[in-house]
């Protein structure tokens, strides 16, 4: 299945017809009545995935039922080799360069101190402690005395795996941003292929996703962007799936009538009950996780608890509530912000453990010895409330030039990328090019990629707000909870490498246009050798432009005139 799934399946208000079967309409169909097809509510509420053809194998000579295994193992065999793809791609030369790029001077250091202090200890200026942890011998001149920090623990516990394993070097401190930016290709097709009912689709969001620039450098950089990316991917797919398990519960409730159809009951929409939902759950543990790495990661809290409660809302209106809101409101609202907030919060004050059992954390102990009317909390947790107050201050408050801020209205047409690291020798590893040589290693999404992005979510936008597609607007939110708060701090320094977090859901979009690209079911052969070649060549002018600034997202040699013929505009350099 290919188009179809990207503008019939899976919304509420499509349906997969049954044909009428009562005598007075048999009779009618002699005078050319056709009848209104029938609709199995249960299809509507739990969509189904659509079985593997067989006509791919058929033209390979394979028999039909071994063309069945096949296809249906393609479910994870593709998403597993697309993961590997981009894992290849990843962890080729991650040591490279071999320095403390951008903001690694603070992540990598502070996960360290982390593994070793169990919170953020205090290091030399960075022009004296980064050449002493790259020299050989290596010196780490780590002190145990608590240092403020700008940001929660959890990502930095994340990189700190990676040193654990392989020491503080440009490889250790890499290794666990380039694991979670191979798995979250591998969960995005799974992503992609639950929502679109199509592994073809779900597999091309994951391709898409793994040939995007800005993912592709932030999987090989010890930054916390990446890491928000991934918590909130995956809190993403819990989400899904609790959708899907939800629903199928409202489906097996409905009553069934003699021809085995269940349609609407209003009982069963009003009152029967959801469970015990798991993966809602999994999800709020996840967006605490994405909010102890950074504290964007409670916006999506915030939409996400939205979007799940008109999901509620959506699953309750089809199987015959008529009063849908009054209906989450008594059964499922309560059990949905205790899925979500509180797990999110708990899961938060779980992340900052080390600095809780420590003596000598960053203000570890203002509070001891305090009144006032706040001293029945225990003052473990208001010395944590003050630490974090300042934190909050210092975040809003940071204003300082930067030769690479940017403004978010620019992030969408990469309107500033930022470079980690730029090198320029005359004689550097055999380039003997009389302009001299380059190395760069520039934070750009994909060009052609991120341009149809842009296109695409116009398409996306059609298609929730007059098509009433659920999955358009799924994707619109994830979007926007990791895009449209950074519109709020204008005035703030920030950077366009904040926007790996909604990278996936450009990838998705995109994917949604090409399935549209591919033509409706019932489409002309014309129209759909068209729509293949369309989509087709859109697909190859992606991975063809992600080779071609593949050499400066890696900071491999090249000859000067070759970095300057890739700054396609001025404002990249």
């Amino acid at each position: 299945m290919t188009s179809d799934i990207a503008a019939q399946v899976g919304a509420d208000t499509d349906a997969h017809p049954k044909t009428d079967s009562p005598p007075w309409a048999r009779r009618l169909r002699r005078f050319g009545y056709t009848g209104r097809p029938r609709t199995d509510t249960r299809d509507l509420l739990v969509p189904p995935f659509p079985e593997p053809g067989t006509r791919v194998g058929e033209a390979l000579g394979l028999s039909p039922a071994l063309t069945y295994r096949v296809m249906k193992a393609m479910g994870w065999v593709g998403p597993v080799l697309v993961a590997v793809l981009a894992g290849a791609i990843r962890f080729w030369n991650l040591g490279r360069p071999r320095s403390v790029a951008f903001d690694e001077t603070y992540y990598a250091k502070d996960a360290w101190a982390l593994l070793k202090l169990g919170y953020e200890g205090t290091w030399p200026d960075r022009k004296i402690a980064d050449p002493q942890i790259l020299a050989d011998p290596q010196v780490i001149p780590l002190s145990d005395t608590g240092t403020f920090v700008a940001h929660p623990p959890m990502g930095k516990w994340v990189i700190a795996l990676g040193e654990w394993m392989f020491g503080l070097n440009p490889f250790g401190w890499r290794f666990m941003t380039a694991v979670l930016g191979t798995l979250s290709v591998l969960m995005l097709c799974r992503i992609g292929r639950r929502l679109f009912r199509s592994t073809a689709l779900g597999c091309l969001a994951g391709l898409l996703l793994a040939v995007d620039g800005l993912h592709f450098v932030m999987s090989r950089i010890a930054l916390l962007d990446l890491v928000v990316m991934f918590f909130v991917l995956a809190a993403f797919g819990c989400l899904l799936v609790d959708r899907d398990r939800a629903r199928a519960r409202l489906a097996e409730a409905l009553p069934v009538d003699a021809d085995g159809f269940a349609g609407p009951h209003q009982h069963t929409g009003e009152h029967a009950g959801m469970g015990v939902r798991p993966w809602r759950i999994a999800a709020g543990a996840l967006l605490g996780l994405a909010a102890a790495s950074k504290w964007n990661g409670l916006y999506v809290l915030a939409f996400f608890m939205v979007m799940t409660v008109l999901w509620d809302v959506a699953s309750r209106r089809v199987s015959g509530a008529r009063r849908p809101y009054l209906s989450v409101l008594r059964k499922d609202l309560g059990w949905s912000v205790l899925s979500l907030a509180p797990v999110a919060l708990v899961t938060y004050l779980m992340t900052w453990t080390g600095w809780f059992l420590s003596d000598k954390g960053y203000g570890r102990h203002w509070a001891d010895g305090r009144g006032g009317p706040w001293s029945w909390i225990p003052a473990s947790l208001r010395s944590l409330w003050h630490y974090e107050h300042g934190v909050y201050e210092f975040n809003v408050g940071l204003d300082s030039w930067h030769r690479y801020e940017s403004n978010p209205w620019s992030w969408l047409v990469l309107g500033r990328p930022v470079a980690y690291s730029y090198e320029t020798d005359f004689a550097q590893d055999g380039c003997r090019t009389a302009s001299g040589c380059s190395q760069a290693v520039l934070a750009l999404g994909t060009p052609v990629l991120w341009w149809s992005a842009c296109f695409a979510l116009l398409y996306l936008l059609y298609r929730w707000a007059l098509r009433r597609d659920w999955r358009a607007g799924a994707v619109l939110c994830a979007v926007g909870a990791g895009y449209l708060p950074w519109f709020l701090y204008q005035d703030r320094t920030i950077f366009s490498f904040y926007a790996v977090a909604f990278v996936p859901y450009l990838c998705l979009a995109v994917a949604m246009l090409v399935g549209a690209m591919l033509g409706p079911p019932g489409s002309s052969e014309r129209r759909r050798a068209v729509g293949a070649m369309s989509a087709g060549v859109l697909v190859l002018l992606i991975v063809w432009n992600f080779i071609y600034f593949f050499p400066i997202y890696t900071g491999a040699t090249i000859p000067y005139s070759d970095w300057h013929s890739r700054m396609w505009l001025d404002t990249w350099i």
